[in-house]
């Protein structure tokens, strides 16, 4: 079974991988129905999905009735304004089927200005703070794509969980995550982990077929895979959600049961792998 971690201070346990919505994405309801089953029987608890995902809402609601009170459930609004995220929060439980989320998050911020935008009056967190009054989700977050905005996210107001890129090349080439995880695990917050299996922007001359979902080149060979799974996990998070990819995700899935934390030679290894490859964000 999939080890758990607690998430920062919320007292809730998550599997060591989430299955993110986009795995389901476009996906037969049928197929989505087994994925789902065969990640809950693997260990998983942890589900996150988005309203920017297709149909991946639609999907998951269906796929997770029957086992809606034992996973922890996490979803997102793109909005950065009080009525536009709670018309989103109403639309994602609506297709989610469900009365509540576990953790409902600002999505994707990415510069200081939208962080203002969104913690000012009348901004979405407005929304996130009345939907946790009123028991339509138990915590609040937020995901980002750049240090500044993180950053500025955790100084302007106390979330509980951020979701942010935690990954090898990232990390070794210019150290994207350290400033921003440093600050979280200072204020208690439990950290989920993106990209931790993205290798690097698409070559031109890639062939992307084989990988419809991934905006990003995955780290698709398994032994690689596990190098790469394991070092964000051995990072001080909680959890992580590997890439959109139905078999890039089955891959973590296999893995996450046999973490164990890097060997110096191991580490080595993608730092040298790093220096050859594009990041997909950079500070």
């Amino acid at each position: 079974m999939i080890p758990k971690r607690p998430l920062g201070k919320t007292g809730v346990k998550l599997s060591l991988i989430g299955m993110g919505g986009i795995v389901v994405m476009k996906e037969e309801q049928e197929r989505a129905d087994e994925l789902v089953k065969k990640s809950i029987e693997a260990g998983v608890n942890y589900f996150d999905v988005a309203p920017t995902y297709g149909d991946a809402e639609l999907k998951l609601g269906n796929a997770l009735k029957p086992w809606r009170n034992r996973i922890f459930l996490a979803c997102k609004t793109t909005m950065r304004d009080r009525t536009g995220a709670w018309n989103e929060l109403q639309n994602s439980l609506q297709r989610l089927q469900t009365e509540r989320v576990d953790l409902y998050q600002l999505h994707g911020l990415i510069s200081e200005q939208e962080v203002e935008k969104a913690l000012a009056k009348d901004g979405a967190i407005e929304t996130l703070i009345r939907a946790r009054k009123e028991g339509l989700t138990r915590y609040i977050g937020f995901s980002a794509h750049s240090p500044k905005a993180a950053l500025k996210a955790m100084k302007e107001f106390d979330f509980d969980t951020i979701l942010y890129p935690v990954n090898f090349v990232t990390h070794f080439r210019s150290g994207f995550e350290e400033a921003v995880l440093k600050e979280a695990k200072q204020k208690g917050m439990g950290i989920l982990a993106l990209k931790s299996m993205a290798m690097q922007i698409w070559p031109k001359d890639a062939d992307r077929k084989q990988h419809p979902k991934c905006w990003y080149q995955p780290v698709d060979d398994p032994e690689l895979a596990g190098l790469a799974l394991y070092w964000t996990l051995s990072q001080g998070v909680t959890a992580a959600v590997p890439p959109g990819d139905v078999g890039v995700y089955l891959t973590a899935l296999r893995l996450a049961g046999d973490y164990r934390r890097l060997t110096e030679v191991e580490v080595g290894k993608l730092q040298s792998l790093a220096t050859d490859l594009s990041p997909i964000f950079s500070s």
